[in-house]
């Protein structure tokens, strides 16, 4: 027996699945207009472009209906358990790519420290 999440989830991926076919096939044709001499490079890098950022942007909006309906669908207990968990996972990834970064600049300053002493 489904529940009404799996519906929501399976309309979640296949708008994702739609997009990405999309863009896909998008691509194709602007690549094969190229390649015919119909447009510049630089037109169809533009285009190209434009396609991913709406694309993007279809994803996102899809996206955020999924997460809504599926909240509209929670208790207020569910949802503030959600949102705790979400804020504990959000903490989580912060303190890793901060831990991440301080780490890349630790290795930056000692790649100067390294290139400023003299050579014996």
């Amino acid at each position: 027996m489904t529940n009404i999440g799996d519906g929501f989830k399976n309309i979640f991926l296949a708008g994702i699945g739609a997009m990405a076919y999309t863009g896909e096939k998008g691509k194709e044709i602007i690549d094969q207009l190229v390649e015919k001499g119909e447009l510049t490079l630089d037109q169809g890098k533009e285009l190209n472009e434009e396609l991913k950022r709406k694309a993007e942007d279809a994803t996102t909006s899809m996206r955020e209906s999924a997460l809504e309906a599926r909240m509209k669908a929670m208790s207020p207990d569910e949802r503030e358990a959600f949102a705790a968990k979400a804020a504990e996972i959000a903490a989580a990834q912060n303190a890793a790519d901060a831990e991440c970064a301080a780490t890349v600049e630790a290795e930056v300053v000692e790649a100067e420290e390294a290139a400023e002493e003299p050579a014996e």
